[in-house]
Formats: C-alpha cells, structure tokens, sequence
C-alpha cells in the first residue's frame, strides 16, 4: 500500500469545524421518533440489534481465537449499535450475532435475520434493487493471489490460465471485465470462501486466486509457505465497500450518522491503526473517502 500523509491529522481542523457549526447537538439527538417504524422499531421493542459477521474475511470480519467476531467492520458496526443504543434510550441492547457467508448475505439481510451486515459486501448498483448500503466504509482494489512458481506478474499474464474466486462476491464480474478489457481469454472457477482459494492455490490447482487485496493478505498469512506465494501488482477493480441493510430511510440515517461522527473523530485513526496499522497510512483514496464521509449535521 502506498503511503501518504494521514487523513486523520485532518481530525483537528474537522472538529474545529464541528464545534463552529454544531455546538449543542448530539449525534444521534435530531434522529428521535416518537413514531418510530422499521428497523429501529423493531430494535426498541425487541432490545436486540442482529448484526451480521463473516468467518474467514480477515482483517474486516472474522471469528477470533476466543470465538468472537472481531475485525474492522465489526468495531463500526458495534459503534453503530452504541450509536442507536443511546439514541433509542434503550438501559441495554443485545447484539446478536448472525454468521453469514458470501453466498447468502444478500437474502440474510432481506429475510430480516440479520439487521446490519458488517462484512466486505461492495455496494453496488445492482445490489440497490435488493439491499441498502451505508455510506462507503473502505476502499480496496482485486488483487491476485499467485505461487511464484507460475510467474504471474500481471493480469495479462493469466491468458489461458485459470483463476479462482469466491462464490458470490462481485470480483468474479470484475475479473471477467477485466479479462474481456485486456482481450484475454481465461478460465474463472468458483469457490467457497478464502480459505479454499488459497489452498487451491497452493495446491497448484489454479494459476491465481482473486479477491480484495486487504483480504488476500489476510488469508495469505494462513498460507503453509507464504515466501512460494505473491500479490500480482496491477488491481483488476476498485470494490467500495458499505454496511448493508434493508431498504428503510430512517435506520440507514441512523447508521451514516453514527459512521459521520466516527469519521469526524480521533476515532476512526484508531480504528485504521488496530487492523491496517502495519500495512502503513491510509492511501490517498481512503483519506478523501473518510474526509469526504465525515458529514455535517
């Protein structure tokens, strides 16, 4: 990742800003109903806010030794929740955590079992007809996932190869644009999760595997010989991710409230430095996606 100077130095000046303009207002105080529908009806009588987690999507959502989802998208969501908690005026609220996978997040979140999913879902044009999404949480290009052995330098390098993908993620797509961009002519399979890309991998049973570059160097720290394995430096994409929801104004106000306040906070630098700390500052893409986000009330 490249370096660059940190969004969060902008922190001061943003809440300079706030205190200028929003002095006196709660975060979540102008989101009171005493008419509440939705989401956030269903979470004041209820007292439970379900969220959903990925297993294997590590440093984003994943099950940690203790057996707890922990990652990135997990602490915003558990920040929202703190959020909606507050503004609610609910003494407790139980999260419930929900398991979900990249195959069925999509109808976890429309059945109604799961309320906010915290994962590394990209929000899309297309997923808009189903789902909502929060404002963008992260930015993160397809990478690709190789054995040295191969001498895969770039994505012209996959011609008549085949390459391995996770069953319901938009990086399929991506890649096969990709593919027809560069008038390459190769083969993408399938697979269940991260895990499984990288064992196929390994195994020498396809020529790449293909994800977020984030998640790839995530699950290629599981890989038995990491030195036999490398990132192709040339994105396929660019994947925005967002926290998914179902279609209801009121709790996506709720939820991009609570992430305006984080990023207009010291906060959301804490949060960057716990899971992406060792891969440096944010890229310029990811500064101008939090200052950009940071809304005013």
């Amino acid at each position: 990742m490249r370096r660059a100077a940190s969004c969060f130095r902008l922190a001061p000046t943003l809440a300079l800003i706030g205190g200028l303009f929003l002095s006196g207002i709660a975060p979540g105080a102008s989101a009171q109903s005493p008419e509440l529908t939705g989401t956030l009806k269903k979470i004041r009588d209820t007292g439970v806010i379900a969220l959903g987690h990925r297993a294997e999507s590590a440093p984003f959502s994943f099950v940690n030794a203790e057996g707890r989802p922990d990652g990135y998208s997990v602490d915003l969501c558990l920040g929202v929740a703190d959020s909606i908690k507050e503004t609610l005026q609910l003494p407790r609220l139980q999260v419930k955590w929900v398991p979900v996978t990249s195959a069925d997040r999509i109808d976890q979140v429309t059945s109604g079992k799961v309320d906010l999913e915290c994962g590394t879902t990209s929000a899309t044009l297309s997923r808009q007809a189903s789902v909502d999404f929060s404002n963008l949480i992260f930015v993160d290009g397809t990478g690709l996932l190789v054995r040295n052995d191969r001498n895969v330098r770039r994505i012209a390098d996959l011609a008549n190869g085949t390459v391995a993908v996770t069953a319901g993620t938009t990086t399929e797509a991506a890649l096969r644009q990709a593919f027809a961009q560069r008038a390459i002519t190769a083969t993408v399979v399938t697979v269940k999760n991260e895990l499984e890309g990288l064992a196929a991998v390994e195994a020498g049973h396809f020529d790449a595997y293909a994800n977020d570059r984030l998640i790839l160097i995530g699950v290629a720290r599981k890989a038995r010989d990491l030195s036999a394995l490398s990132l192709v430096d040339e994105d396929a994409s660019m994947e925005p991710y967002a926290l998914m929801m179902r279609h209801d104004p009121s709790f996506r106000l709720a939820v991009n409230r609570s992430l305006s306040a984080l990023y207009r906070s010291p906060g959301i630098g804490e949060i960057y430095d716990r899971w992406f700390g060792g891969f440096g500052q944010p890229s310029p893409l990811l500064a101008a996606m939090y200052y950009l986000n940071a809304t005013p009330e």
